[in-house]
């Protein structure tokens, strides 16, 4: 019995990829941002408008900051031309870049001659 045909899913979109990257960026931001103005408070008092609304403006001001850099960061790190897998077959298919000092002086030679042979047909 053949095996069954793999169907890979559809990539998300570039407005999914931003909203997924400031949801995360978000409860990153809450988080630390409870964290950071928790200790804040405890260190130096609430001021004057209490303990609730300085809280809440450290989580929401981090919360903000958070979601807006990873919304951006996950459309840039995720948008590529082609799928993973194609990708990694054409790096494997691609000629390799690391060359023997043979291969290497061979081609600087031809390059020198080809530079040469412009040169006069320019002069």
């Amino acid at each position: 019995m053949p095996a069954a045909p793999v169907h890979y899913g559809q990539e998300p979109t570039v407005w999914q990829k931003l909203k997924m990257g400031a949801l995360m960026g978000g409860g990153v931001g809450l988080t630390i941002g409870f964290i950071f103005g928790s200790y804040s408070i405890l260190r130096g008092g609430a001021g004057p408008r209490g303990f609730l609304a300085t809280l809440s403006q450290y989580m929401l001001s981090s919360a903000a900051t958070f979601s807006f850099f990873l919304a951006i960061g996950s459309v840039i790190r995720n948008e590529a031309d082609f799928p993973p897998h194609l990708q990694a077959a054409q790096m494997q298919l691609l000629s390799p870049l690391v060359r023997s000092r043979y291969e290497g002086a061979m081609l600087m030679r031809a390059r020198c001659e080809a530079e040469k042979n412009r040169r006069r047909t320019d002069a």
